[in-house]
């Protein structure tokens, strides 16, 4: 039996986001079809239109950040039913590669993508799905160890967020790297995934939880989020500010924060969280850098180089998530009261409003849009 729906999907390179209707047929044995609730538009899938497709073949169905119901599951599927309630992981680990088999799936190399097309209706062109998801559709199909399962009780209108923003900002704190009780924390860059770093380092029960950013709305947003200091960084030198924060906090200590996560892509900050952290400090780029992107970085300065400062940089990936694990987590924490989900959708939309979305990203102050389908 096959699956009808409508999906946003890019046709061409130039052009804007176009609803067409597509098929999905009954899914390949380690698939499973998921008629989808919710997805969060993030920065990425417009970064995907605005570098033409980025590689990908179109037409490309946007979207991965996806909750929705599973409707049909292939043979060799058992943890899964229909009518399950799931959240889709763009990176279940594929098992094979050489960290998978080593016993290190956060650091798979690879990632599990459905073998089950999703058909354009009119002319039975293959789509695309952006990492492996293709959730800005009404209808998806994916590996079955990229559907995680939910709490009944989770509302998918909340969960959609914690397959990409979320966990890339709380994993950072608790995966990447590990910010322990009373420690001190810089986040520069206070948008969706910055705000969810600062959700991450109060829950891992930090002491000192600084966000630095140019834009007084997301330093507000910082603040509500859980931030106990905030820098704007147009006021002077930020990294001058975190450390004398650090030092007004710490009576005669003159170093800087223990852990330092840049959130902008931005090479500048990337310099600044190296030079906001102490003797031994980390240093943590998530931000998506342009491909010509470079940073130069000081080794040898006496207070703030590499060297002297013994600064470790880590790069954080999808707040480097096994999927199975951390999703229930996360969303326990959100079931608890710990993790504030439902402050971070600015606005829904529908799926004919993508472009739109698009352009209040763009243009405003949104930490995310969801569409409901």
């Amino acid at each position: 039996m096959a699956f009808s729906g409508k999906a946003a999907v890019l046709t061409e390179a130039g052009k804007d986001v176009e609803l067409i209707d597509i098929s999905v047929a009954d899914p390949a044995p380690d698939d499973v079809v998921i008629e989808v609730v919710a997805s969060g538009v993030c920065h990425t899938d417009l970064t995907i239109k605005m570098q033409q497709g980025a590689g990908m073949k179109f037409p490309i169905i946007l979207g991965h950040e996806g909750a929705g119901i599973v409707k049909a599951v292939g043979s060799n599927v058992t943890h899964l039913k229909p009518g399950d309630p799931v959240v889709i992981a763009y990176r279940a680990p594929c098992g094979n590669c050489p960290a998978c088999r080593r016993g290190d799936p956060r650091h798979c190399y690879m990632a599990l993508r459905p073998t089950t097309p999703i058909i354009r209706v009119g002319d039975d062109a293959r789509c695309s799905q952006v990492l492996r998801c293709g959730t800005f559709s009404t209808t998806t199909v994916v590996n079955a160890k990229a559907a995680i399962k939910m709490p009944e009780n989770m509302p998918l209108d909340k969960a959609c967020l914690l397959a990409c923003g979320v966990i890339t900002g709380v994993g950072a704190t608790m995966n990447t790297t590990t910010v322990w009780p009373g420690a001190s924390v810089a986040v520069v860059g206070c948008g969706g995934v910055g705000l969810s770093v600062i959700q991450g380092a109060k829950i891992q029960g930090a002491k000192q939880i600084i966000g630095v950013d140019v834009n007084p709305t997301k330093l507000q947003w910082a603040k509500d989020f859980g931030a106990t200091h905030i820098v704007n960084a147009l006021d002077g030198d930020p990294v001058a500010a975190v450390r004398n924060l650090v030092a007004d906090d710490w009576p005669g200590y003159e170093g800087g924060v223990d852990f330092a996560f840049e959130a902008t892509g931005l090479m500048q900050c990337i310099e600044q969280a190296v030079r906001m952290v102490n003797y031994n400090g980390t240093a943590v780029n998530i931000g998506f850098p342009g491909k010509d992107a470079e940073v130069t970085l000081n080794v040898g300065n006496i207070d703030t180089g590499v060297y002297w400062n013994k600064v470790n940089l880590k790069v954080c990936h999808c707040g480097d998530a096994l999927p199975s694990h951390d999703f229930p987590l996360l969303a326990q924490l959100y079931l608890e009261g710990r993790l504030n989900l439902d402050a971070m959708v600015t606005g829904y939309v529908k799926l004919d409003e993508v472009e739109h979305a698009f352009h209040t990203m763009e243009t405003g102050n949104v930490i995310r849009s969801v569409i409901r389908l």
